[in-house]
């Protein structure tokens, strides 16, 4: 064999090695700092608002591209205090939820913050539902009542602002801790009298002939709803968030004005569309949308009433403060990045 032949049978065999050696150096995922690098993992928004309109035309990704992250989007179930878990092991990263199952997490130790706030909104979305015939048809009416509620969350706290309001001591009224898809079902087949519950499992109840008897509008609620950040990902990615909220809040904004572009994002029919009277009030509340924006005092005393209750009740232990909810993403940020979103005042 000459030795020219010998050279290249060589250069052919090591071939492969190199190239899986290269590919083996080109990150495509966790903290390194090659491009496309971080991956953001966020709660699937299903069929309707503006993350899933951000995430049919790309909008998320496109604007975190250039600091070197995407997004993941993540399948949960409803209700912000049933992904506690997916948050203490790293498999979830943002999510929409309100002050009161982050009461909830962070009394649990749970790492995350608070980025952002709305003001409130949509207030007719959430409250107490009853079963048909279960002769409910007042928050007084509960006494001695089952009622399913989300624990350390939304629907904990409203049933106990609703029973507050109406001069009802708490124990007399049985809360049964469910999250939205095991109270779901308890609630269709007659195991719990009422529920506490917000959004679409909510509005599904009602519309399958449950009995409103309260809502977040009626009882006073200042659980108002906001962004979540995981607090590692907030202390690495700062920008990242930023970004994140940057486009949140052009979405949202589109959304107040012209809501109905918001709704059936991805499927126009199915179960997850809506039609006819329910499409027309998602519309409606679509248009009341507020956009969100960093913490204000005001956030801090509206938390408060949230904290108290939770304590008075002894949902949880010890009092959490605004300095422990809300993440001081102001000044992680450049002017630049500070300019491009919305600050509370």
């Amino acid at each position: 064999m000459s030795r020219r032949r010998a050279l290249m049978r060589i250069a052919f065999a090591i071939a492969p090695v190199v190239a899986l050696v290269a590919g083996c150096g080109s990150g495509s995922g966790g903290d390194g700092g090659s491009a496309q690098s971080f991956v953001l993992k966020v709660v699937d928004p299903g069929n309707s608002g503006p993350i899933a309109v951000g995430k049919r035309d790309g909008t998320f990704d496109a604007a975190l591209a250039p600091l070197g992250a995407k997004i993941e989007w993540v399948n949960t179930t409803p209700g912000f205090s049933s992904m506690l878990k997916l948050f203490n092991t790293k498999e979830l990263d943002v999510s929409g939820a309100a002050f009161s199952p982050v009461v909830g997490a962070l009394s649990k130790d749970v790492g995350v913050r608070i980025v952002a706030v709305q003001d409130p909104a949509g207030k007719d979305q959430s409250g107490i539902i009853a079963a048909a015939g279960s002769g409910i048809h007042s928050v007084a009416d509960l006494v001695g009542k089952r009622v399913a509620v989300n624990p350390a969350a939304k629907g904990e706290y409203i049933l106990l602002k609703a029973l507050a309001q109406a001069g009802i001591p708490a124990d007399k009224v049985t809360r049964v801790p469910l999250q939205q898809k095991d109270a779901a079902s308890a609630f269709a087949t007659g195991k719990v009298d009422a529920w506490a519950s917000f959004l679409v499992p909510y509005q599904e109840a009602k519309a399958n002939g449950g009995i409103e008897i309260a809502t977040e509008q009626s009882i006073g609620s200042k659980d108002n709803s906001v962004v979540v950040f995981r607090t590692e990902v907030l202390d690495k990615h700062p920008d990242v968030a930023a970004k994140y909220l940057e486009v949140l809040q052009g979405l949202t904004a589109k959304q107040r004005a012209n809501p109905a572009d918001f709704e059936n994002v991805f499927e126009k029919t199915g179960p997850r569309a809506l039609t006819g009277p329910r499409l027309a009030d998602a519309v409606r509340v679509g248009g009341e949308a507020t956009v969100p924006r960093l913490p204000s005092p005001t956030d801090a005393a509206d938390l408060s009433d949230v904290v108290n209750l939770f304590v008075a009740n002894g949902v949880v232990n010890r009092k959490i403060t605004a300095d422990d909810i809300f993440y001081d993403l102001q000044s992680k940020l450049t002017p630049e990045q500070l300019a491009a979103v919305k600050v509370g005042s």
